[in-house]
């Protein structure tokens, strides 16, 4: 299982999905829930915080993706497309039974949800709760807006996937191997980042050949990131309510924010914009 992004035409991206199924209800969590009733409170609650951002992600992802379906500009395009939508439904899944079997008791997606809602920051809820949806609503209005488009797929793509969850993937995970916890969870959470990368080269294939067609769009992604990155790097940071402890990952803030960055501004290179 490779895990550079897949910078590939929606047709390749699809036949590769074809080939990278797997079942959220079948990840071994046996271990992973004898774990969590022996650690204490501080390790819960770092997890619960980095659980908890990953629900609520996913249930804004899941539910308001279906408009840029609608602004397909092809065939192979859309059915790309549905494949992603039925990824984020399975990611949502695995995170839900996650909850149900090993943090709390059985309940509904909402009800998880409501709850990991506590845990989130402002800068959190400002990305997923304000700017996406509102770029989605106006994708949903007007789909043949290539503006709409290029903005939802800007902030879906390049911030929600491209920054904000390769970076979380990659801290969090390498505490989780390396304190021996929730193999499981790090099992699951592995499939759903291989299939971001895939989602993330669609993304980032999309702008790459809308910025060489429509120059002028390199403006709405300079503008959308320029509106976003101080969200962003406040929600990396852990400052403000409900925020993170970063530095109990073993990282220092210079490294998130390197990494962050350094992703960013590679892929932005790729698409052929410049944010100076």
């Amino acid at each position: 299982m490779s895990d550079e992004i897949q910078l590939n035409d929606p047709q390749t991206l699809y036949r590769r999905w074809e080939g990278s199924q797997w079942n959220p209800f079948e990840v071994d969590l046996e271990r992973d829930r004898e774990q969590w009733r022996a650690m204490d409170s501080e390790d819960r609650g770092l997890i619960y915080w980095l659980l908890a951002s990953l629900m609520v992600a996913e249930e804004r992802i899941t539910t308001k993706f279906s408009g840029l379906v609608g602004a397909y500009g092809s065939e192979e395009e859309a059915t790309f497309l549905a494949t992603q939508q039925v990824d984020e439904a399975r990611h949502m899944q695995f995170y839900a039974r996650f909850q149900d079997e090993v943090v709390a008791s059985p309940a509904t997606v909402a009800s998880h949800v409501g709850r990991a809602r506590r845990e989130v920051s402002p800068a959190f809820e400002q990305i997923f709760d304000v700017a996406l949806v509102q770029a989605h609503r106006a994708l949903v209005a007007a789909p043949e807006d290539l503006a709409a488009k290029v903005r939802f797929v800007a902030i879906y793509h390049l911030i929600l996937e491209g920054t904000l969850g390769l970076t979380t993937f990659k801290f969090s995970t390498e505490y989780l191997d390396r304190e021996d916890l929730l193999e499981g969870f790090v099992a699951g959470y592995s499939r759903i980042h291989h299939d971001e990368t895939r989602h993330i080269g669609y993304g980032v294939w999309f702008l790459r050949e809308t910025v060489r067609s429509r120059p002028e769009q390199a403006e709405v992604v300079k503008s959308t990131l320029g509106d976003l990155l101080p969200h962003v790097a406040e929600a990396l940071s852990g400052s403000g309510d409900g925020g993170p402890d970063i530095e109990r990952l073993g990282v220092s803030m210079d490294a998130v924010r390197e990494f962050a960055l350094g992703g960013l501004m590679r892929r932005l290179a790729i698409i052929g914009v410049e944010l100076g």
